[in-house]
């Protein structure tokens, strides 16, 4: 089986879908073998909508076809970076589409990172695995600027309680809110 953090061969069966978020619209295009190709998935949303007033450098960790980092891309400098080819040739035509501009490039979670970043935001793949997503979190630490925050979104089904007991060891962190199961959780460095 396919998933949305490998690079498969999975035929190309491209939609464009509309989303609306913060009274802004916006439209992608999605394909198969990428997370959430139908729509804007429940807890991207309240993730998006939970954000405080961004600015500075951004990092959109597992990018996907983008929408995090291209509803961010307005309100600081965005990098936005994907394992999967598809996702980041998605996200290079949905920049364009929505004229935003962001750097798109291929990073296996931190690998291809460089320098330090105000906020790091990601949905993780959690389906990837326990030890990627803990490398998602906790590896944020050293690519964040002082005073810079990681944001993501768990559902308590994914073990968020488990996951914020973890990030509480090495982070300032606080659980902004709790939507329909789903936890948007902010880590300060310290």
């Amino acid at each position: 089986m396919a998933h949305y953090f490998t690079n498969d061969d999975m035929p190309s069966h491209r939609q464009k879908i509309y989303v609306n978020v913060g009274g802004k619209s916006y439209e992608f295009i999605t394909d198969n073998n990428v997370f959430s190709k139908k729509g804007l998935d429940f807890g991207t949303r309240t993730l998006l909508e939970n954000l405080p007033n961004i600015s500075g450098d951004v990092l959109d960790i597992g990018c996907g076809y983008g929408p995090i980092g291209i509803i961010l891309a307005d309100k600081g400098k965005v990098d936005m970076t994907d394992v999967n080819n598809r996702s980041l040739e998605l996200t290079k035509e949905n920049l364009k589409l929505n004229n935003r501009k962001a750097e798109v490039f291929f990073s296996n979670i931190y690998e291809n990172i460089n320098k330090k970043y105000d906020y790091i935001i990601t949905n993780p793949p959690i389906r990837a695995g326990s030890k990627v997503l803990y490398d998602i979190l906790l590896g944020a630490f050293k690519h964040l600027k002082e005073n810079g925050e990681l944001w993501f979104v768990i559902h308590k089904n994914q073990g968020a309680k488990t996951v914020l007991k973890k990030l509480e060891l090495k982070y300032e962190t606080k659980l902004v809110t709790k939507n329909k199961g789903f936890y948007i959780i902010m880590c300060k460095n310290r």
